[in-house]
C-alpha cells in the first residue's frame, strides 16, 4: 500500500487500491428527457405507457451506444449518457451531439417530443463494471437540458468549443442557472455536417528551420572568435520546438562543452536547480553520492575552494542551513565557475523552461550575459512568451543579446512534415485535414499523425480540436498497465527513473517492459544523463504528455503516489533532494485536505518539518521570497513556535517589517508563555530592528535587544550574535561610539568561538569604521587588516568589499586620496559583477565624495545622478539622503542652484531623526545651497548647527570634512576670518591616537 492509513473513512477503499478504478477523465455528458410525459401517462393506457417508454429507453440506448457511448443511467424518463469513458476518443463531444440527433429523429418516430443538453469537461469515474461520472459537467448537462425547449438540444461551452468546426451551432441568451455564479453561454445544436496495431518508434526530420539554426551556428561562432557572453533567448509556445531546434545546435557544435539545466514548474525551494544540474555534469556528480564525496568532486573541478564551497551550497550538497550566504556570492562562483570552463573551450548553456525559473535565477543569467569577459561563453534560453510577463526587461539594454521567436511552420513546411511522417509510418493521410487542424505546431502535426497510424488512417475527419484531447485520447487507448504506468511517472514529473516507478507500482512485475512499450509508442524519451547513480531516467516527449497523463489520476491517487515517491526520495537520495521531496509532501497534504478537509496528523508533520528544512536552505541561499512561502505553508500544516519564528525570520530578510511587527510579537508572547527564554530572545531581536527600521525609534530598539541579550546570555551561537549585531546597528544609529565598540568586541568573541570568520569580518570591519568616524586610524588599521584577512579567510567576496570600503576610508583619514580611489572602485567593481545594486550605489556615494574633495565635480556628479536613481529604485530612504545632500553640493559647485536647493530639501526629508549622522549632513548642505543664494545668515545658522551635532555625538571624521569644506567656501567668498576661524578649528581634527585595544 502506498498511504499508511490505520482506519480508513468509512467506503473508501484502502489505499493503493483505488489507484486501479478510479480516475478523472476528459468526458462529454449527455442527458435526454422526455417532454409533457406526466400527460402521456395521465392520457395513456398504462401498459401502453410501459410500451413506449420502454422503446423510448431501447432508442436511446441505441444511439448512445453506436456513436462510441455509454448509457450511464436511467431516472424515470430521463437518460444519462457518456462519451470518453471508460475509453476517450478525440472526438468524443462530437460523437454527443451526433447522438443526441439521432435520438431526436427516433422519438419523433415514436410519436414522442424530448429536450438534451450537452456539456464536457473533466469528470471523476470508476474503471470497473460501474463506470458511474460525477464532475460539474455532469451538473451543467443536466442543467441545460431542464432548460432546454421542447425538441431542442443545448449545448454547454466547453463542448460548443471542441464541435464548433464540424456542428452548426445558434447561441441562446445566456442562461441564469443556480449555482453558477456567471451566466452560461450556452448552444443550441442546428445541423451537423456530414459525417490499430502499435506504432513504432521513430524520429522526424527537422523541418525548416534553417534561418533560425544558421542564426544560431552565426552567433556561436562570434562568440568563440570576440570571446565574449551572448545571450539567446528562445520563444515560441508549448510544441513549436524549441527544445527540437536547441537539440539539432548542440548537436552538430564541435570543440564545445555544452551543459543543460531545466527550470523546475514547482520553483519554491528550487532556485538555482538548472544550475545545480550543469554544475553535478561538470562535476560527474550523482545526486545520491555521499556529501562529502559530492563536495570533493566539486573542490577537485574548480580552481577556487571558495568557489566550489559555494557552488556546493547553491546546487544541495553541502549543508549550510545556518551559513548564509549572499545571493551575490552564488552568482560571482557560478560565474567564476563559467568562465573557468569558458577558457578551457567554447562553453554553451541550456536554459530550458526559463518562464518558470525564479528571479534570483534569472538575474544570474543576465548577469552572467553582462560579466563574463575574455571568456567564450553562449546562454542559450528556452522560454515561452509569458517570461516576458513576469520579466518585461529580459535581454534588454545589452549589446550582445539576442532573441529568436519560433512561429509555427508555414503551409509549405507542414505539409512537407506531414508527409515525411505519413511516409516514414506508412500510413495514408489528408494532408489538406492534418493541416487545417494542426496549424503549423510540430507537436501537434507529430501526434496527430501518429494517432492516425494508430488507427489505420481511420478518422482523419475527427482530429481534435485541441492537443490535451488529442494526447489524452492517445493515452486512453493504451494498455491498462501501461496507461497506469505512465500516469504514476507522471506524478514524479517531467523526468522519472525506473526504480522509483517499480516502487510506485509494487503490483507491476514487468515495469521494465511496459516502459519499453512507452518508448515505441514514443510518449517518454531515455534521458542520458542520470541523476542518481544506478538508476536509468526517462522523460515525457512533452511536458503536455505528462500534465494530461497526471490529470487522469484522481486525487486520492495522486495524494498517496506524491507520499510514496517522497518516501522512496529519503531512502534513495537523503537529503540532496529534500526541496523535491518536501513539494511531493506538500502535494498530498493539499489534495487529501482537499478531499478530507486536513491531511492526516502525520503527513502534515512530515510535510511541515520537510518545508521547513527546505525554507531554512532557501534562507541560505537569499531566496527569500521562496523561503517565506515555503515557511509560510510549514506554519500552515503544522505551526510550532520554531516555526513560526522561521516565517518570520524570512519577513526579517524580506525587510517586511509590518508583517514581521505582527507575527514576531505573537512568537514573543508565546515563547514566554512556554518559557522558551532562547526563542523569545531571537524573536526580540527582532523586534528591536523593526524598532529601528519601520518606527526609526532607535531607544525602544535598544531596550528591546539589551532584553534579548540578557534572555541570551548562557548561549553562544548564532542567535546571541545575531542580537549583539543588532545593538551595534542600534549605537550607531545614536553615536554611542563606546557601546558600538564594547558590543562589536563581544560579537567578535561569539563569532569566533562559533568558528565563522564571515561573522568577525563583519563585525571587525565595522569596528574598523567605528575608530575611523573618531579619527583614530593606529586603531583601526589593524582591524582594517584583520578584517581583509578574514574575508580571505572565508572566501567571501562580499566581506572582501566591505574590507575594501573600510580601508578606502583609512586611506582618505590618512590624506592618502589616490589609495582611498584606488580601494573604493574596487569594491564597486566586486558589487557591479556581483550585481549588488544596494551595495554598488552606496559605494558610488563614498567614491563620489572622494572625488568632491579632488573637485572632479562632473565625474562625481555622474557618480551621485546613478546612486540617486539606484537608491529610489530600491526605496533605500536611509542612504538616500547623503546620495542628495552630496549632489546638491556638487551641483552648486557647477552652478545648477535651482536643482541643488531641491535635492538638499529632500535630503532632509529622507533622513531619520534618529540617524545623528545624517542630521547633520543634510543641513550642512542645505546650508551651502543658502550661501550660494546669498542667504547668509540662515546658512550660518545652518552650519552652526551641524557643526554641534557633529561635535556632540563624536563623530569626528564628518566633522573634519565639512569644515575642511567650509575653509575653502569662505576663502573663496573671501571672507578670510571666518576662513582662518575654520582653519583654526580644522588643526584640532587631525586624525589621533587613543587607549589600545583591550
Amino acid at each position: 500500500m502506498l498511504r499508511n492509513a490505520p482506519d480508513p473513512a468509512p467506503g473508501r477503499p484502502q489505499p493503493g487500491v483505488y489507484h486501479s478504478f478510479v480516475e478523472r477523465k476528459l468526458a462529454t455528458v449527455l442527458f435526454v428527457d422526455l417532454v409533457d410525459s406526466t400527460e402521456i401517462v395521465a392520457e395513456t393506457d398504462p401498459e401502453v405507457v410501459r410500451r413506449r417508454v420502454g422503446r423510448f429507453f431501447d432508442h436511446v440506448s441505441h444511439c448512445v451506444v453506436t456513436h462510441g457511448g455509454i448509457v450511464e443511467k436511467f431516472a424515470g424518463d430521463a437518460v444519462m449518457a457518456a462519451f470518453g469513458i471508460p475509453l476517450a476518443h478525440e472526438d468524443d463531444a462530437e460523437r454527443a451531439v451526433r447522438a443526441a440527433l439521432a435520438t431526436m429523429e427516433r422519438v419523433e418516430e415514436l410519436g414522442l417530443r424530448a429536450r438534451i443538453g450537452i456539456e464536457s469537461g473533466e469528470v471523476v469515474t470508476e474503471d470497473a463494471d460501474s463506470t458511474f461520472a460525477t464532475g460539474e459537467a455532469v451538473n451543467l448537462a443536466a442543467r441545460l437540458q431542464q432548460e432546454a425547449a421542447a425538441d431542442e438540444i443545448l449545448v454547454g461551452p466547453a463542448a460548443a468549443r471542441l464541435v464548433r468546426d464540424r456542428v452548426e451551432l445558434e447561441p441562446v441568451p445566456p442562461l441564469e442557472l443556480r449555482g453558477w455564479r456567471e451566466p452560461i453561454a450556452a448552444n443550441r445544436v442546428l445541423c451537423a455536417s456530414d459525417p490499430g496495431e502499435p506504432v513504432r518508434s521513430f524520429e522526424a526530420q527537422l523541418v525548416g528551420r534553417d534561418p533560425e539554426l544558421d542564426l544560431l551556428e552565426t552567433t556561436f561562432g562570434r562568440t568563440a572568435r570576440d570571446r565574449r557572453a551572448t545571450l539567446v533567448t528562445l520563444y515560441g509556445d508549448p510544441g513549436v520546438g524549441k527544445s527540437r531546434l536547441a537539440r539539432e545546435f548542440v548537436d552538430a557544435l564541435e570543440g564545445a562543452t555544452v551543459l543543460k539545466g531545466r527550470c523546475l514548474p514547482y520553483g519554491e525551494g528550487v532556485t538555482y536547480w538548472p544550475v545545480a544540474e550543469m554544475v553535478k555534469a561538470s562535476a560527474g556528480i550523482s545526486d545520491d553520492d555521499p556529501l562529502d564525496q559530492a563536495q570533493q568532486k566539486l573542490r577537485d573541478s574548480c580552481e577556487d575552494e571558495a568557489v566550489a564551497d559555494l557552488l556546493a551550497l547553491a546546487v544541495g550538497v553541502l549543508e549550510a542551513v545556518e551559513a548564509e550566504r549572499a545571493q551575490q556570492e552564488i552568482v560571482w562562483a557560478v560565474r567564476s565557475w563559467a568562465e573557468q570552463l569558458a577558457l578551457a573551450q567554447p562553453l554553451v548553456l541550456v536554459f530550458e523552461d526559463v518562464h518558470w525559473g525564479e528571479e534570483p535565477l534569472l538575474e544570474l543569467v543576465e548577469h552572467l550575459a553582462a560579466t563574463v569577459r575574455d571568456a567564450p561563453l553562449l546562454l542559450l534560453c528556452l522560454a515561452r512568451p509569458e517570461l516576458l510577463d513576469v520579466r518585461p526587461t529580459w535581454g534588454g539594454g545589452r549589446v550582445r543579446a539576442m532573441t529568436l521567436e519560433l512561429e509555427p511552420l508555414p503551409g509549405d513546411e507542414s505539409e512537407q512534415l506531414v508527409t515525411d511522417l505519413a511516409a516514414k509510418l506508412d500510413v495514408p493521410v489528408d494532408v489538406d485535414a492534418v493541416l487545417a487542424k494542426t496549424e503549423g505546431n510540430p507537436l501537434f502535426v507529430e501526434e496527430t499523425v501518429r494517432m492516425l497510424a494508430e488507427r489505420q488512417g481511420r478518422g482523419a475527419e475527427r482530429i481534435p480540436d485541441t492537443l490535451q484531447a488529442l494526447i489524452a485520447a492517445r493515452i486512453d487507448r493504451l494498455p491498462a498497465p501501461q496507461r497506469r504506468l505512465l500516469q504514476r511517472a507522471s506524478v514524479m514529473g517531467r523526468l522519472f527513473v525506473r526504480g522509483a516507478l517499480e516502487q510506485l507500482s509494487p503490483e507491476m512485475h514487468d515495469v521494465e517492459a511496459r516502459l519499453e512499450e512507452l518508448l515505441l509508442r514514443d510518449l517518454v524519451l531515455r534521458e542520458p544523463r542520470t541523476t542518481i547513480s544506478g538508476e536509468e531516467t526517462f522523460k515525457f516527449k512533452h511536458v503536455l504528455i505528462r500534465e494530461v497523463a497526471y490529470a487522469g489520476l484522481s486525487k486520492s491517487a495522486r495524494a498517496d503516489l506524491h507520499r510514496a515517491f517522497a518516501g522512496w526520495l529519503a531512502e534513495r537520495a537523503g537529503s540532496e533532494l529534500l526541496e523535491i521531496r518536501a513539494f511531493h509532501l506538500d502535494q498530498a497534504a493539499r489534495l487529501l485536505g482537499e478531499l478530507d478537509g486536513a491531511p492526516p496528523p502525520d503527513l502534515a508533520e512530515e510535510a511541515a518539518d520537510a518545508l521547513t528544512e527546505a525554507g531554512r536552505r532557501a534562507l541560505s541561499r537569499e531566496a527569500f521570497r521562496s523561503a517565506r512561502k515555503l515557511l509560510l505553508r510549514a506554519v500552515e500544516l503544522a505551526p510550532t513556535l520554531e516555526r513560526r519564528y522561521h516565517a518570520a525570520r524570512a519577513a526579517w530578510r524580506l525587510a517586511d517589517f509590518a508583517a514581521l511587527a505582527v507575527e514576531l510579537e505573537r512568537v514573543r508572547a508565546d515563547a514566554a508563555a512556554a518559557g522558551d527564554r532562547s526563542l523569545e530572545g531571537r524573536a526580540l531581536t527582532g523586534l528591536a530592528e523593526v524598532e529601528l527600521n519601520l518606527r526609526a525609534n532607535a531607544p525602544s530598539a535598544r531596550e528591546l535587544v539589551d532584553r534579548s541579550l540578557d534572555l541570551l546570555a548562557d548561549e553562544r551561537g548564532v542567535p546571541l550574535f545575531d542580537a549583539l549585531s543588532a545593538r551595534t546597528h542600534i549605537a550607531n544609529w545614536l553615536g554611542d561610539h563606546e557601546d558600538f565598540r564594547h558590543t562589536a568586541r563581544e560579537a567578535i568573541v561569539v563569532a569566533q568561538e562559533l568558528g565563522r570568520p564571515d561573522l568577525e569580518a563583519l563585525v571587525t570591519q565595522g569596528l574598523a569604521q567605528s575608530y575611523l568616524t573618531t579619527l583614530d586610524a593606529d586603531h583601526a588599521e589593524p582591524l582594517v587588516r584583520r578584517a581583509l584577512d578574514l574575508a580571505a579567510q572565508s572566501g567571501s567576496v562580499v566581506s572582501r568589499a566591505l574590507a575594501l570600503q573600510t580601508a578606502a576610508l583609512l586611506a582618505s583619514v590618512r590624506g592618502d586620496s589616490d589609495g582611498a580611489v584606488r580601494d573604493y572602485e574596487e569594491a564597486h567593481a566586486i558589487y557591479e559583477e556581483l550585481g549588488a545594486t544596494a551595495a554598488e550605489a552606496v559605494v558610488k556615494v563614498h567614491l563620489a565624495r572622494e572625488l568632491l574633495a579632488r573637485n572632479e565635480l562632473e565625474s562625481a556628479e555622474r557618480l551621485l545622478r546613478d546612486a540617486v536613481r539606484l537608491m529610489k529604485g530600491l526605496g533605500d530612504r536611509a542612504h538616500l539622503c547623503e546620495a542628495q545632500r552630496s549632489l546638491a553640493e556638487v551641483l552648486v559647485r557647477r552652478g545648477k542652484l535651482e536643482e541643488a536647493e531641491r535635492l538638499a530639501l529632500e535630503s532632509r526629508e529622507s533622513v531619520g531623526s534618529d540617524d545623528r549622522l545624517s542630521v547633520s549632513t543634510t543641513r550642512y548642505a542645505l546650508g551651502v545651497v543658502r550661501f550660494a543664494q546669498g542667504r547668509e545668515d540662515e546658512a550660518n545658522d545652518l552650519f552652526a548647527e551641524a557643526l554641534a551635532g557633529l561635535h556632540e555625538y563624536g563623530i569626528r571624521f564628518a566633522e573634519r570634512e565639512v569644515v575642511a569644506e567650509l575653509v575653502e567656501l569662505m576663502r573663496d567668498a573671501g571672507r578670510e576670518q571666518d576662513a582662518a576661524r575654520y582653519e583654526e578649528r580644522l588643526a584640532g581634527l587631525e586624525p589621533r591616537s587613543t587607549a589600545p585595544i583591550a
